[in-house]
């Protein structure tokens, strides 16, 4: 006759293991060097604003390389106005993410965008220049020549930041500059074309740029007129 089980030889239910949340998955997620160099790039302008004083900026770029999750950089960057949120308070698109080539404005359009870090970039010769342009430099150096460049619009926009970057801006001899300088231990200038060769003048009529320079520890050098191998005719 088989025995009957009892209540006490019965298996016992073992609790589910609980399983995290979506949103605390997203604060665990590993991050990337790009990632981390991108929150340490907000933290920087955001010190240029004031918004952070040169010991916390020192500070919050220590956590930021050392941190490995992106809950760590939340931590580090939740009480500026560009930081990063939690994911429970994000939208379907996330507040800060890599930079794209591509930023929108306000009026919907969408501007070219130049990323360097650690690294050299250059627009010479006769390239297609956009009305609008931005410059993030990091670390690097970018030339842009215009003096060649094929230029569809009478009015060019460039905004340029520079920090512990080398950013030069060569315009055409008889360009019309309206500079807006920014710099913070840093230098933004306006140079006239330097010795050596001749500078023709353009029987074009002249472009105007409106160059916005922010220089944290960099420089910004707009210069004028071809650059000196043109003048020498050292093509």
């Amino acid at each position: 006759m088989a025995e009957q089980e009892g209540p006490q030889d019965r298996p016992q239910d073992t609790p589910a293991p609980v399983q995290p949340t979506g949103d605390e998955l997203a604060l665990r997620r590993r991050v990337s060097d790009l990632e981390r160099e991108n929150v340490a790039e907000l933290l920087r302008e955001s010190a240029g604003e004031g918004r952070l004083s040169y010991a916390e900026l020192e500070d919050r770029l220590e956590g930021v390389y050392g941190a490995k999750t992106y809950g760590e950089l939340v931590q580090l960057t939740t009480d500026l106005p560009n930081g990063l949120v939690p994911p429970q308070a994000q939208s379907a698109t996330p507040q800060y993410a890599a930079q794209p080539s591509y930023t929108p404005q306000h009026n919907g359009e969408t501007v070219p965008v130049i990323n360097v870090f650690l690294s050299d970039s250059k627009r010479t010769g006769a390239w297609i220049a956009p009305q609008r342009q931005e410059v993030n430099a990091v670390l690097g150096d970018v030339t842009l020549d215009f003096t060649e460049a094929q230029m569809a619009h009478d009015v060019m926009y460039i905004d340029v930041k520079s920090i512990l970057a080398d950013v030069k801006i060569r315009v055409p001899q008889n360009a019309i500059v309206h500079l807006d300088s920014n710099p913070i231990l840093g230098s933004v200038s306006e140079q006239e074309a330097g010795f050596g060769g001749v500078v023709e003048p353009s029987t074009a009529p002249p472009k105007t740029f409106h160059i916005r320079g922010t220089a944290i520890l960099g420089e910004i050098k707009i210069k004028r007129g071809p650059r000196l191998s043109k003048r020498l005719r050292l093509h």
